[in-house]
C-alpha cells in the first residue's frame, strides 16, 4: 500500500511538471496565429509569454514556504486549480488584453506546481534510493513535455487553432486534480518559516515594473514619463529590498549570501542561460512562421532539436558533474549556448535548414548541460541548512531569465519593426540579428562565470559566507 501510495503521488508531481513543460514550448508555436486573430503586437506577444513568467518568478518562494507552512497537498490542489482554469479562460480570450490576464492566471498554479510537487515527491518517497528515481523521473516528465511541445502544439493549431494549446490542459489538469484530491497524502514541514510579506511585495514591485520597462521602452520610447516612472519603481524595490532583508531575522532572500561567488554566480549563470532559452523560443517562433510562411506544425519541426538536445544532455551533464565537478559542464553549456546564438545570427536565415536546425541542437544542449551544475553551485555556496533557499532563488533566477529574454529580444526586435511584423525573410533577419547577438552575449557570460567561479578563488568566498564548505556535489532536479 505505501509503494501504491508512492506512485499515485508520483503520477501526480510528474503530471504537474509535465503540463508546465508542454505549455512552455507549446505556446511559442501559437504566437502568429495569436497574433493574427488578436491583432497583437509585438508587445502583446511578449506580455503574452512573460505575464505567466513574471508571476512565476515572483511566487515561487511563496509557494513552496506557503506548502510547508499550510500543506503540501492544499497547495498542490490550489496549483492544478488555477492553471487549470486559467488555460480555459486563455481558450476564451477575445482580446490580447484578456489572455495576458488570464496568461496570469496560469501563472498563479505554475508557481505552485513545481516547487511543491517537488516538496511532496521528497516526503512521500520512502528511502533515498526510490527518492533519486523519482525526482529523475520528475525531471524527465518536464523534459517530455517540454520536447513534445512543438510537434504537439503545431498539430493543435494546424488542426483546431490556437486556442486548442490551452485547452488541452483542461482533461489533464483535471485528470490530475482528481487524483491528487483522493490520493494524495497532505504534509507540512516540521520547522515552518514566518512568512515575508513585505519581501514578497518587494520582489513583485521589482520584476513588473522592471519587465514593464524592457517591453514597452521601444513603443513609448526610452524618456516616456511611464517607461522612466517603471523603472524608478523597479530600482527603489531592488534598494528596499537589500536594505530590509539585511535587517529580517529570517527574509526571504539574504542580501549576504551574494557575496559568495559560487552562489552569485550559479544565479547570473542560471539567468543568462534561461534569457537565451527565452529569446530564442519567441525569436524563433516569429521567424519560421511569419517571415518564411511555415505552417505551426511545420515550425514546431524545425524546432525540435532544441528540446530534443536538452533531453539529451541534461543527463550527460549530471554525470559529468559527478565526476569532474561544476566547471567542465557549465563551460560546456556557455560555449554551446554561445555557438547556438552565433549560428543563428550569421547564418539561421539562410534558405538551408543546417545551420537554423544545429543553432537550436546548440541552444538546446546548453540548456540541458547548465541546469544541474548550475543549482550545485548555488546549493554549494551556501550553507547546509540554507540548500532550499538557494535552490528557490536559482530557480527565480531560471524564470526571471526567461522574462528576461523575451523581453529584450522582443524590444530589440520592435525597435526596428515598429509595425509588429516582417515582410520576409531578409527584414525579419536585419532586424532579428541584433537581438541574436545579444543573446550570444548572454551565452559569453555563462561561459566565462563558469570558468570563474568554480575555481579556488569562488570557493574562498563561499568559506567566508558559510564553513564548512560542502565538498559533495548536491544534485538537483530541472528547475525551470
Amino acid at each position: 500500500m505505501a509503494d501504491r501510495r508512492f506512485r499515485l503521488a508520483l503520477a501526480v508531481c510528474c503530471t504537474a511538471v509535465f503540463m508546465v513543460g508542454l505549455d512552455s514550448t507549446a505556446l511559442n508555436v501559437a504566437l502568429p496565429a495569436i497574433q493574427r486573430e488578436l491583432h497583437a503586437s509585438v508587445a502583446g506577444m511578449q506580455w503574452t509569454l512573460d505575464a505567466y513568467n513574471m508571476l512565476v518568478a515572483s511566487l515561487i518562494m511563496l509557494a513552496g514556504s506557503a506548502g510547508d507552512r499550510i500543506g503540501r497537498r492544499r497547495v498542490l490542489l490550489i496549483g492544478f486549480a488555477l492553471f487549470t482554469a486559467g488555460s480555459v479562460l486563455c481558450g476564451l480570450a477575445s482580446s490580447t488584453g484578456e489572455l495576458i490576464a488570464f496568461r496570469a492566471v496560469q501563472g498563479l498554479g505554475g508557481a505552485a506546481l513545481g516547487p511543491v510537487s517537488l516538496s511532496v515527491i521528497s516526503h512521500v518517497a520512502p528511502d533515498g534510493a526510490h527518492r533519486a528515481r523519482a525526482i529523475g523521473a520528475w525531471t524527465a516528465s518536464f523534459a517530455i513535455g517540454m520536447a513534445a511541445g512543438p510537434l504537439l502544439g503545431g498539430a493543435l493549431v494546424t488542426g483546431a487553432g490556437w486556442r486548442s494549446v490551452f485547452w488541452i490542459n483542461l482533461p489533464v489538469g483535471l485528470a490530475a486534480l482528481a487524483l491528487a484530491a483522493r490520493r494524495l497524502p497532505e504534509s507540512r514541514a516540521a520547522v515552518r518559516r514566518r512568512f515575508d510579506a513585505v519581501g514578497q511585495l518587494l520582489v513583485v514591485a521589482l520584476l513588473g515594473p522592471l519587465t514593464y520597462a524592457i517591453i514597452d521602452a521601444p513603443h513609448r520610447g526610452f524618456r516616456s514619463p511611464a517607461v522612466l516612472a517603471a523603472a524608478a519603481v523597479a530600482a527603489a524595490a531592488l534598494a528596499g529590498l537589500a536594505l530590509y532583508e539585511r535587517r529580517r531575522a529570517d527574509p526571504l532572500i539574504d542580501p549576504r549570501f551574494f557575496r559568495s561567488a559560487p552562489f552569485g554566480g550559479a544565479v547570473v549563470i542560471s539567468l543568462g542561460a534561461f534569457a537565451v532559452l527565452g529569446g530564442y523560443l519567441f525569436l524563433s517562433t516569429l521567424y519560421l512562421q511569419d517571415a518564411r510562411g511555415m505552417s505551426p506544425l511545420a515550425a514546431g519541426v524545425w524546432t525540435l532539436p532544441m528540446p530534443l538536445a536538452t533531453v539529451v544532455c541534461a543527463p550527460l551533464a549530471g554525470r559529468l558533474l559527478a565526476r569532474r565537478g561544476p566547471r567542465p559542464p557549465l563551460v560546456l553549456a556557455g560555449g554551446a549556448l554561445l555557438a547556438g546564438a552565433l549560428l543563428l545570427a550569421l547564418f539561421g536565415a539562410g534558405p538551408g535548414a543546417l545551420p537554423f536546425l544545429a543553432g537550436s541542437a546548440c541552444v538546446g544542449a546548453g540548456v540541458g548541460l547548465v541546469d544541474v551544475p548550475a543549482t550545485q553551485l548555488a546549493v554549494a555556496g551556501m550553507p547546509r541548512d540554507r540548500a532550499g533557499v538557494a535552490s528557490a532563488v536559482s530557480t527565480t533566477s531560471c524564470r526571471v531569465g526567461v522574462s528576461l529574454g523575451v523581453a529584450l529580444a522582443g524590444a530589440v526586435l520592435a525597435a526596428s519593426l515598429p509595425g509588429g511584423t516582417a515582410p520576409g525573410v531578409a527584414a525579419f533577419t536585419a532586424a532579428a540579428g541584433p537581438a541574436w547577438w545579444l543573446l550570444a552575449g548572454f551565452g559569453a557570460l555563462v561561459l566565462v562565470l563558469g570558468a570563474v567561479v568554480t575555481g579556488a578563488w569562488a570557493r574562498s568566498t563561499a568559506r567566508r559566507v558559510c564553513s564548512p564548505l560542502p565538498d559533495e556535489p548536491v544534485l538537483s532536479a530541472s528547475r525551470r
